[in-house]
């Protein structure tokens, strides 16, 4: 494949997301802040530069993937930025989870520009992206989505089209309020469990054929906090940043999240302990060690 790719932002989904699109083919110019992901993909026979500018000039389509709303307005719309230099005939792909406002305001731009704009925001976990199985939210026009739809296939499994710009954004936020406020009950849950004497094997199997099943006890917990790893697929934090988001929209759409505003809360006191950057798995060994419980493991297999 010879599309020329501008890929910004190589954290914890981007390296593996980028390092797929590489492995199959495409044309991969790189940047981030941190020289040591660059270093991995420049091995893979990617081109790293020093400036974002550098990253989207001659570029046929840019990809954004960045921590933050301020990270991706600033990548955006900066003096040196992804507006002042992109091409006419180019696609802009942020595949960041940010503000859904923030999301229309680079639409927008882009669309006074003649520049192709979707939101791509991902699914699934950092262990997935490297296996090149992420699941994607898509707001996209039918001909900007033709464009994208190789590097997609590329880098996951799924593509979910969520309807025109700014609908994958949205979708994103409601999949991650509900996921990260049910990671909080199955912490809570794993808890109690262990202080009544249950082991983890015997609640990961009865749950499993109940309709307590769920991702984030028997997909995410099992690959991480139960394996005694807790190190950073996507932190406490940013997770209290996505939580904020939803509960931002829904205070201006006058819509009250009780049971989501308790795990903000939760997700909020976390960010000042140890835990704010480890994976947000670990609200499970928070959970215990605030109970007074050893953190339950799994044997290892």
């Amino acid at each position: 494949m010879n599309t020329r790719i501008g890929f910004i932002g190589l954290g914890a989904m981007g390296l593996p997301m980028a390092s797929n699109l590489q492995r199959k083919g495409f044309d991969l110019t790189v940047f981030d802040i941190v020289r040591a992901p660059m270093d991995r993909l420049t091995q893979l026979g990617a081109r790293a530069v020093t400036s974002v500018a550098e990253c989207v000039r001659g570029a046929e389509i840019v990809v954004t993937m960045l921590p933050a709303t301020v990270h991706v307005e600033g990548a955006v719309f900066g003096d040196d930025g992804i507006l002042a230099n992109i091409g006419k005939n180019a696609v802009l792909m942020d595949m960041s989870t940010i503000d859904a406002r923030a999301t229309d305001r680079v639409a927008q731009a882009c669309a006074q520009r003649g520049i192709g704009f979707t939101d791509c925001p991902v699914g699934r976990l950092a262990l997935h992206a490297q296996k090149g199985e992420s699941l994607f939210m898509v707001g996209a026009e039918d001909a900007v989505y033709a464009r994208v739809e190789p590097l997609l296939k590329a880098m996951g499994s799924t593509i979910y089209r969520c309807g025109p710009p700014g609908m994958g954004s949205r979708m994103k936020l409601i999949n991650n309020f509900m996921l990260l406020s049910t990671a909080q009950i199955v912490a809570e849950s794993l808890t109690l469990g262990t202080k009544l004497g249950l082991s983890v094997e015997t609640m990961r199997e009865v749950t499993a054929g109940t309709t307590a099943h769920n991702g984030q006890f028997h997909v995410l917990m099992v690959n991480k906090s139960l394996r005694g790893d807790i190190e950073p697929g996507f932190t406490i934090d940013l997770a209290f940043k996505d939580l904020t988001l939803a509960l931002n929209a829904a205070a201006e759409q006058r819509v009250g999240l009780p049971v989501g505003s308790a795990a903000h809360a939760v997700y909020g006191a976390a960010r000042a302990t140890p835990y704010a950057s480890k994976d947000y798995s670990a609200l499970l060994d928070l959970a215990c060690d605030r109970a007074g419980v050893s953190v339950p493991r799994l044997a290892k297999p």
